[in-house]
């Protein structure tokens, strides 16, 4: 580790602020494509434990949908310090794992999926629509834990996850490249959450 990197962690561990405890990465499917993609993420893994993190979301966004079983298997083998659970659209539900990922899911297919899965009870007779409220959407989510922080490379936008989950959720968009991304810029952005005021929407 570099004299930078060990700055930024000096920071990060002296700051009076806590770390976030759960942390959303957004992904593409391109950027696994990369050489040395599969090296990083497993680093990224250990970074993030080794902070202090105690759960990891990895959303894969991807666009050709015959592409899910190889990186499924890819996922599912993956160098992790904590177990990895990976799910992939024909999947029921995510298993609870320190390391959970989701493939090819979109939060509006996410979020339908949730809205008929409610529809299906409550016209089977199973879930009264008076009782409908967050916590019966949320239990039908692929991920039911809202990350502290997103982390999303590349460009600034989401590409469609987390619609729900990461509402209150604190965003960090960087425009490094997953190729390039480095342990200085996973300590960035722990550092700027630390030093956000987070407001849960007031």
């Amino acid at each position: 580790m570099g004299l930078y990197d060990r700055y930024l962690a000096a920071r990060v561990r002296l700051s009076d602020a806590d770390v976030p405890e759960r942390v959303a990465l957004v992904i593409t499917e391109h950027d696994l494509l990369e050489q040395g993609a599969y090296d990083t993420l497993s680093a990224f893994l250990e970074w993030a434990f080794d902070t202090g993190v105690e759960r990891v979301l990895i959303y894969v966004s991807v666009l050709d949908k015959a592409a899910v079983p190889t990186l499924r298997n890819a996922l599912s083998d993956l160098d992790s310090p904590r177990p990895v659970a990976v799910r992939s659209p024909e999947d029921d539900a995510a298993a609870d794992a320190p390391v959970q990922v989701s493939i090819g899911l979109g939060g509006r297919e996410e979020f339908a999926a949730a809205v008929r899965q409610i529809a299906e009870a409550a016209a089977d007779g199973d879930l009264d629509p008076e009782d409908i409220d967050e916590e019966t959407i949320e239990e039908r989510l692929v991920f039911q834990t809202p990350p502290d922080l997103v982390i999303k490379t590349g460009a600034e936008r989401l590409s469609d996850f987390l619609i729900w989950q990461s509402v209150y959720s604190e965003l960090y968009f960087t425009d490094v490249n997953w190729r390039d991304f480095r342990r200085r810029d996973f300590l960035r952005a722990v550092r700027e959450y630390q030093e956000r005021q987070r407001r849960f929407g007031r």
